[in-house]
Parts: C-alpha cells; structure tokens; sequence
C-alpha cells in the first residue's frame, strides 16, 4: 500500500471532490485519481490533518481554499522551458503567423507567467512583438497576480538563461528585463501586449479566436473524457489552419480529433487545425 492509499481512500478522495464543487464551485471530477490522491495526500501530510480536518477547512475557510487551490493545480514552469520545443515554434509556427497583420495567441494554464513572457521574448525576436498579442489563463487568481507583475528573482533568471541559449535566439534573455537588486522585471514593451485572466478549461466557453494556443504539461493530470472536452475548446478557438502546441509530454490520442488535426511536429506535438 503506498502512501497516499494509506492516507486518503478513493471514497474520501470523491468527497472532497463534492465539497469542493458545492462549495466552491470547482470541479475537480475529471482530474486523474491517482494525481489528485498524491496532491491530498501532500495538504494532510503539510498540515497535519485526518481526514476530517481537511473537510472542515474546505467547507469553512475560503483562504484556504486558495492555499488549496495551489497545491492542486500544480504551478510548476519556468522561462523557455524545454527549449526544444521554442526552437520548433521558431521555425515551424512563426511563419505562418507572419503572415497576419495581427495574431492572437492563447497560453491555457499559464501559471505564473513564465511561458507567456518566454513566448513574447521569441515573438518580439522574431520581429511579430508589436504584431501579437497573448492572453494567458489559469484557474488560480494568486498564480495570476504574480504573472501580472512580470518580476523574477535574479536566482531564477540566471537558471532560465540556459534555456534560453538552447532556444538558439540572440543575445541574452537579461536583454529583456529591468534588474532590481536581487529581482528582474519583464520590459513594459513586453507585458504591454499581453492580458493575464481567470479561465477554467473544465467549464468555461471559447472567448476568442486565436491563430495559436500553447498548453503544455496540463492535460497529464485529467482524464481522457476530459481532455477530450478541453480539446473540443481548443480546436473551437482556433482559426482555420490555427496551430495547437502541447509539448513534447502530451499528444492527442482520441481518434475523433486526430483527423480534425494534421501533426506539424511529432516530437513536440505541434498540430494544425484542419477542417471547418
């Protein structure tokens, strides 16, 4: 029996799940069971709770809940992260969006705004700055405030620098921040195109029409009917010939939507949308 068995059982793990949809108006249903178990596990370990306890405080304490919501969602990223994938877009998305007079790009599950910097820094490189515009979404309004802002403590920018220089762009990723002491702001040249905002894949609508959406490391934790469903927003989201970027942990697997897109880049799971 591991660990998260012994500390939560799949009963447990469904009840919280209500809760959390009654009271907060979350649903968190089509999350893989053994992901959601670890993460429950992780709170009652943190926090030293029984079982009940960690129903009193969902139920009870709204700030929480935040903390909760955290620790759930999982907000691991970082600037060009898996620079492989950068230089795929470089080369193979770019183009095509040059070919607009203005393009709108989505970053679902954006976090704390690293993947949404990182993709205007190679956007303004490849002379489409002032052309883009990125809306990044999340679910955590916490994670958002701090995209919002743009600012990174110097440690991180000097462990995403690396990446940087594998994305093969120019110069250097400071190039593109203010430094502040012991932090680096984004450049307002780069936040100034861009609109952090609450949006859940799980239960809000298309919002716009985009010529590019970047989701990666997200659909890993849902199950299949539900990335299906998020899949079905997506591709309602894109334009004709729209670019779906998911990375090279995650591809569509359901048969239905593998003909409605065409692979651009197997390895980093680029697809075109294809079809009307």
């Amino acid at each position: 029996m591991d660990t998260a068995e012994g500390i939560i059982s799949n009963a447990q793990v469904h009840e919280l799940i209500d809760i959390v949809r009654k009271v907060h108006g979350f649903d968190f249903s089509g999350y893989t069971k053994a992901s959601l178990k670890r993460r429950l596990t992780r709170i009652m370990l943190l926090n030293k709770f029984e079982f009940y306890d960690l129903k009193h405080v969902l139920i009870n304490n709204a700030e929480f809940f935040q903390n909760f919501l955290e620790e759930i969602t999982v907000n691991v990223t970082e600037m060009f992260r898996d620079p492989s994938f950068y230089r795929a877009v470089n080369t193979q998305v770019v183009p095509y969006l040059s070919t607009y007079q203005h393009t709108k790009i989505w970053s679902a599950g954006c976090s704390t705004g690293e993947e949404v910097y990182s993709m205007a820094i190679l956007l303004n490189e490849a002379g489409l700055g002032k052309k883009s515009f990125i809306y990044g979404t999340d679910i955590n309004t916490e994670v958002l405030r701090e995209a919002r802002k743009g600012i990174y403590s110097l440690r991180n920018i000097k462990s995403y620098a690396e990446n940087y220089q594998y994305t093969g762009l120019k110069g250097s990723i400071t190039d593109h921040f203010t430094i502040l002491y012991d932090a680096a702001s984004i450049h307002n040249e780069l936040k100034q195109n861009t609109l952090f905002s609450v949006h859940n894949l799980i239960s809000d609508t298309v919002f716009n029409e985009f010529q590019m959406i970047s989701c990666r490391n997200v659909f890993i934790y849902f199950e299949t009917f539900l990335q299906e469903r998020i899949l079905d927003l997506f591709y309602k989201s894109l334009c004709p010939l729209g670019y779906l970027c998911l990375g090279s942990k995650e591809t569509i697997r359901s048969d239905s939507f593998k003909s409605k897109f065409k692979v651009i880049n197997q390895k980093e799971n680029i697809y075109q949308k294809v079809g009307t």
